[in-house]
């Protein structure tokens, strides 16, 4: 009881974090073979492995040393416990072992074949064996462990009740067997048959069935963090290893895209023992825009399949936890299918209504299926009728098949015997480590609730508080005046964090009153970042103000991304941040004012914009001209090369003059360095301008912004989206369909007609145009101009127009028109430092904006339609 209550006092004071580790009421870890004990002090919680010669039947079963030890993988595998013959250990269990919360106990067996010692009694390099269990399973039948890496087999076998639990080896005829160590405790009470999660049957498996699968042992045949790295036995509370689901995802790299997050997890409805937070901390989402380039039907799948064995029953449980922010808008929530080889497992499966008031949560489901003639298991998620466009998502996956009981092995059942005397002295070990556990669980709950609500962000109770948004920088000044950002090295990782200038600060009473509190009538945008107003500050400067809203896809790393870049260049061509502000859970931006709109508003608009009038061949040409200006003072003109990853005819900002001005920076990034080719990072930008090879290599140069504003160029030329699913097939996509047709020498078949109605064009200039724009489009970066190329030509082009030069045909055209000058290596100035402009690292998930939303009259390029 004294010791009882100094762990109790113990507890009490034990931050939330350190109670978090499991703690079986019993356990047994055995190294098998081994002379002393084996320790790993960075499991968590540690673990200590003890010589298994006190648990073996016979004292006649060898021990085998590995030949080369110090080679092995692990401690572990350094020795083994190996017989010709069968042999058995005996585990004494509690006798509260059957009335435990916890009915299954997790039994994990090692196995790694080594060259033996040469006076090693046993070979066990081919060795082939059968296991079974409290002689009852059969979880091993005629097992031959591969050679090439060691292998842990997981079983979740029924508590039978108290006594001893017998494993047993039995080696095939003339093979041996062997065993190098052994893991034994109970599981916690959550993790199998938890009454909030029902098991649902799908396909052969019927309802009723489920209820003796309860009494079956279970095999782990796999294990995966979906989206995510290998997670190992240091990483995860119950010493489990997950593996990424790479190998076996059977649907094409381009369905799916891997997303992110750095926000706790939230463990509403179970124990975080069920899976560990960084499994919910990435996942696969179906990519669904990604159906607008191709003709395939939008309704698509991601698909996982699996080795199985046909016949058998397996329980399947996904992993779930939804990322995206609660919207206010009735019906804009994810639904998506589930499936479970051809039948579905779940229809219309709506994350929110699992606890529609918490974000972050972390739940799964449980399947129980039948593994089809064919052999493969397959497990599917994909979009839904009653969705919002969106394919579904999944963060962790775990396949586990049915080893049900076997009758034969029944009549040598002797596994309840053991001494009275031992088995009162573990009930009472046990009774305490129970009590131990259970406080340590009260505990842990008390100190996370009190976490959470310490973190929650307090109300906005009066004007001037400084409380910052949940997805905001934690590093404000005191004076809530500048803003620190967490600013990420692109070669060597390091993170540091930079200050930006007070000077860009805004108070956010001063935006209320130029914005008079964000009215209505300002509202010129709405995209997926948030609002966007017009406004007026104190000393009449016009401006267009960004403000985030809580359901905004987009956030902190664009947010901080874009006062960094804009708070370092400044150019005639680059549209000018004005300031920031942070205060009051807002984040908010303020760029100057561009009067007449986008680009794309000026070349076709949309269904809600009034028409503006046309662009002359020579407006066009010039607005080209100022927006490769700005791209290629991007590219050399700063001490790193800077790589937009953005660039679409909605971020050509228009101004006084028709002045054109490069916008939106919040996906821009450092390009590589001297002595580097490119820079490997997740891809992001729009569909329809994305340069191909980077979408296939995922390796970024400032080539990649030089294919975009090539799709560019012919949106200038042929005055239509970039993608329209309402055109035939082969006009879909603009860029295959502009270059198919200049490749013929039949401009006319694209060329907006609207041109020649504004004035004489130069055929010669046209041309040049078009051949620059099919340059642009080359399918690998290496063939494709620089920016600085692309702005020579296309002020070709313009002096062309302007002096009404008529030259022979093959002058302009063809082999000779098509070449541009040598790059020139402008030598740039690279700081001593290795840091560079990003905010944040980019995250494991890919992110592609949609072309395809609704456009702003004047500031479009804030409002950006589907939010990134």
């Amino acid at each position: 009881m004294a010791v009882l209550v100094v762990l109790l006092l113990l507890a009490t004071f034990l931050p939330s974090t350190a109670l978090a580790a499991f703690s079986p009421a019993f356990s047994f870890f055995l190294a098998c073979g081994a002379a002393s004990d084996i320790s790993f002090p960075r499991d968590n919680p540690a673990r200590n492995f003890t010589p298994d010669k006190d648990y073996l039947t016979s004292s006649h079963v060898p021990a085998v040393t590995n030949a080369n030890a110090n080679s092995a993988a692990s401690p572990l595998y350094a020795a083994a416990r190996a017989s010709s013959s069968p042999f058995s250990y005996r585990l004494p269990l509690p006798d509260t072992a059957a009335g435990q919360a916890a009915s299954f106990l997790v039994l994990r067996l090692h196995f790694s074949p080594f060259s033996t010692a040469s006076q090693s009694p046993v070979s066990i390099s081919s060795a082939r064996f059968t296991v079974s269990v409290l002689d009852a399973y059969t979880v091993l039948s005629s097992f031959s462990p591969p050679s090439a890496a060691a292998v842990v087999k997981e079983f979740f076998v029924p508590a039978g009740g108290s006594g001893d639990f017998c494993i047993t080896f039995t080696p095939d005829t003339g093979s041996a067997a062997f065993v190098n160590a052994v893991e034994l405790f109970p599981a916690p009470a959550e993790l199998l048959w938890n009454g909030s999660n029902t098991v649902k049957p799908v396909g052969a498996v019927a309802a009723p069935d489920l209820a003796t699968w309860e009494r079956q042992a279970l095999e782990t045949v796999h294990r995966l963090n979906v989206g995510g790295p290998e997670v190992t036995e240091e990483d995860d509370t119950l010493w489990r290893t997950w593996l990424p689901d790479g190998p076996f995802l059977f649907s094409p790299a381009w369905v799916s895209t891997v997303e992110t997050t750095n926000t706790d997890i939230d463990y509403a409805r179970y124990d975080s023992e069920v899976a560990p937070d960084v499994v919910y901390k990435s996942q696969r989402a179906a990519n669904v825009s990604a159906a607008g380039v191709s003709a395939t039907p939008s309704l698509f799948n991601v698909t996982w399949t699996f080795p199985a064995d046909p016949g058998s029953h397996y329980l399947a449980r996904l992993h779930f936890c939804d990322y995206e922010a609660m919207s206010s808008v009735v019906g804009d929530v994810i639904v998506f299918n589930v499936f479970i080889g051809q039948d579905i497992g779940t229809a219309d499966l709506t994350p929110t209504q699992m606890e529609p008031q918490v974000n972050q949560l972390a739940f799964y489901l449980d399947y129980a299926a039948a593994a089809p003639s064919s052999g493969n298991l397959t497990v599917s998620i994909g979009m839904s009728k009653k969705g919002n466009g969106e394919g579904g998502f999944l963060n962790g996956l775990e396949i586990m098949r049915l080893r049900p009981s076997d009758p034969s092995l029944r009549a040598s059942g002797s596994s309840s015997g053991g001494s009275k005397r031992r088995s009162v002295i573990i009930a009472l070990a046990a009774v305490l480590g129970a009590s131990v556990l259970a406080c340590a669980v009260l505990c842990f709950f008390f100190f996370a609730a009190r976490r959470r609500r310490l973190a929650r962000p307090a109300p906005e109770e009066k004007e001037g508080s400084k409380a910052l948004p949940p997805w905001s920088s934690p590093y404000p000044d005191q004076e809530g005046s500048s803003l620190w950002v967490a600013e990420q090295s692109s070669r060597s990782g390091e993170g540091t964090m930079q200050r930006v200038s007070t000077q860009l600060h805004i108070p956010l009473e001063e935006l209320r009153a130029a914005t008079d509190n964000f009215a209505e009538r300002n509202l010129i945008g709405v995209g997926g970042f948030g609002n966007v107003y017009r406004g007026a500050l104190r000393d009449g400067t016009r401006v267009a103000v960004k403000r985030a809203t809580r359901a905004s896809k987009q956030g902190l790393p664009e947010f901080h991304t874009e006062i960094v870049v804009l708070s370092r260049i400044r150019h005639r061509h680059l549209v000018s941040l004005i300031g920031y502000c942070n205060e009051q859970a807002e984040m908010i931006l303020v760029y100057e004012y561009m009067e007449k709109g986008t680009l794309r508003s000026h070349l076709y608009g949309s269904g809600s914009e009034e028409a503006p009038a046309p662009l002359s061949w020579k407006q066009r040409l010039e607005i080209c001209i100022g927006a490769a200006r700005g791209l290629h003072y991007l590219h050399t003109g700063y001490s790193e090369n800077i790589i937009h990853r953005d660039v679409k005819s909605t971020n050509i900002l228009l101004g006084e003059g028709f002045i054109a001005k490069v916008a939106d920076f919040g996906l821009s990034r450092v390009g590589p360095s001297f002595g580097e080719t490119h820079v490997s990072t997740a891809v992001k930008g729009s569909f329809g301008y994305l340069d191909p090879e980077y979408f296939k290599t995922q390796q970024l140069t400032d080539r990649s912004d030089v294919y975009s504003f090539g799709v560019v160029l012919l949106e200038v030329l042929c005055a239509r989206p970039v993608i329209d699913q309402a055109l035939e097939r082969d006009q879909i996509n603009l860029a295959e369909w502009g270059v198919k047709w200049q490749r013929r020498g039949q401009l006319e078949r694209i060329a907006d007609p609207r041109i020649a109605a504004q004035g004489p064009v130069n055929d010669n200039s046209l041309r040049k145009f078009a051949e620059t724009a099919e340059k642009c489009l080359a399918d690998y970066g290496e063939d494709r101009p620089s920016m600085g190329d692309v702005l020579w030509n296309l002020e070709y082009c313009l002096q062309l127009q302007e002096t009404h030069v008529r030259r022979d045909a093959f002058e302009d055209s063809g082999a000779v028109g098509a070449q541009f000058p040598d790059d020139v290596v402008v030598p740039r100035w690279v700081p001593s430092s290795s840091s560079s402009f990003l905010t944040t690292a980019d995250p494991d998930d890919s992110v592609v904006t949609d072309v395809a939303a609704a456009d702003s009259r004047v500031f479009y390029q804030l409002s950006g339609g589907e939010g990134r």
